[in-house]
């Protein structure tokens, strides 16, 4: 699979709603997202993990 960049657009509750540089929205628990992630943060998937870019 190929690395996704992310925005976290906003966090609600347990989860954070990032966009996508191709736009396309997910919804991620906050558990799997490193612990210092807040909005606006760019987050970086890469095989099977979330970093902070």
């Amino acid at each position: 699979m190929e690395p996704v960049c992310y925005t976290v657009r906003r966090i609600d509750g347990d989860y954070a709603i990032l966009l996508s540089d191709s736009g396309v929205e997910n919804t991620v628990a906050m558990a799997l997202l490193p612990p210092e992630t807040d909005e606006g943060m760019r987050l970086l998937w890469k095989d099977f993990e979330y970093f902070v870019l």
